[in-house]
């Protein structure tokens, strides 16, 4: 593969995770101090809303009528125009929303499109995807220290405290994410020419739901596994939404650049994944990967009343074990347990029950839980946190010690 292309697609990731990194993040902050603070868990829901269609559209569309670098740079125009307009609807919740939902709905296929460019135009996909994915992680981080670092010298002073408006709860992280998104839509056009793999193939609504996968994969451990996946999820969904205003509540003056620390976490894990699956199999990655969201969730249970600072700096870092030991080898036991016919199929429906149903469910029952346990109440805003807290945790442990005591594959522990 030619030095270009492989700086051509790290670019491509770059920007393609500079753009969610730049609002996911802040979304939360900038909706709590503009009179939405009931509703923050709604741009989380349509973000799993999106992730839910994304394959259909994938499946029906991109994958069989045009290149892939072309529909990425199409939706990626598109997104951005319509983020740069969504703070123009702040004041109407209802808009507000939707036009998050329409813009998710342009985003998420893009994750499989800038997966299918690159592995489509390299050559060995074990060896060189991992160094061309790992600068996906790098514009996340890049993106969160911006906002608080570089978007803080544009906000001015605030009149009350005389101190700098934090960048996170001002429109300019979605206007970042608009000009971003733009950018990347105008470079998508510039990336190697990728063909649709699918052209002329009947379309299927049992391949895009993966149930022709699951059949073929159909067993007692893929069937706790993927129920353990898909309940896990629903924990996990309050760390997406809640953690960055947890933050902001515990005194931290640059959220979004605190977050990254979970990304440079996630860094290192990565790296360190062959090391640790060659000496602990599947099982054992995916129970440290569960405690490690168990144990994440306690250490801010425990640290919110007295805002302890390092408490909750590990439960940040923590990120790299929680993502990498259970996303990440979810995904390679998936594919190992797959045949080349299906693993794309499997694949899809690992997404679609985890980040699409588990993510969705999970974010409407955060919502609902810190609506009613986290109040404005500062005096014991702490304290109501704490309660907050522990109930991901508990769930998580539940999961945790199901999948313990059923998970039983023998098979996919010899291959590691």
């Amino acid at each position: 593969m030619k030095k270009g292309i492989t700086t051509q697609l790290s670019t491509m990731m770059f920007l393609q995770f500079f753009v969610w990194g730049a609002w996911y993040v802040t979304i939360g902050i900038y909706m709590s101090h503009h009179g939405m603070n009931k509703l923050v868990h709604w741009p989380y829901t349509m973000n799993a809303v999106a992730a839910i269609a994304a394959p259909f559209f994938l499946g029906l569309i991109a994958d069989r009528f045009f290149n892939a670098e072309r529909v990425l740079g199409v939706l990626h125009l598109l997104g951005g125009v319509i983020m740069l307009l969504t703070p123009m609807f702040t004041t109407n919740p209802v808009l507000f929303i939707a036009m998050l939902l329409l813009y998710n709905l342009c985003y998420m296929p893009t994750l499989g499109l800038t997966n299918s460019v690159a592995f489509q135009n390299i050559e060995d996909q074990e060896k060189q995807f991992p160094l061309i994915r790992v600068f996906g992680t790098a514009g996340w981080i890049i993106a969160g220290l911006f906002i608080s670092f570089i978007l803080v010298r544009f906000t001015g002073i605030d009149s009350v405290t005389s101190k700098n408006i934090l960048p996170e709860t001002t429109r300019l992280p979605l206007y970042t994410t608009g000009i971003a998104s733009i950018l990347l839509g105008i470079y998508s056009f510039t990336l190697p020419k990728t063909p649709p793999q699918a052209a002329g193939q009947p379309f299927s609504a049992r391949n895009i739901l993966g149930v022709d996968a699951f059949n073929q994969l159909k067993s007692k451990p893929f069937f706790v596994f993927l129920t353990s996946s898909f309940l896990i999820c629903i924990p996990l969904a309050a760390y997406y939404n809640f953690a960055p205003i947890f933050i902001e509540a515990s005194g931290f003056k640059n959220p979004a650049a605190t977050m990254t620390i979970g990304q440079m976490s996630e860094v290192i894990f990565m790296l360190l994944m062959p090391f640790f699956f060659a000496r602990l199999g599947v099982k054992k990655m995916l129970l440290v990967g569960m405690g490690a969201w168990v144990l994440r969730y306690a250490l801010f249970a425990v640290s919110a009343p007295a805002s302890v600072v390092w408490m909750i700096l590990t439960g940040i870092a923590l990120h790299g074990i929680c993502y990498d030991f259970f996303f990440v080898t979810g995904q390679i036991y998936v594919d190992k347990k797959s045949s080349p016919e299906i693993r794309s199929q499997a694949q899809g429906m690992l997404v679609l029950v985890t980040y699409g149903l588990g993510m969705f469910i999970g974010a409407q029952i955060a919502g609902w839980l810190f609506n009613r346990m986290v109040t404005t109440n500062t005096s014991s805003l702490l304290q109501q946190w704490q309660v907050f807290w522990w109930v991901p945790a508990g769930f998580a442990g539940v999961v945790m010690l199901i999948f313990g005591l059923l998970f039983h594959d023998k098979a996919a522990d010899k291959q590691s």
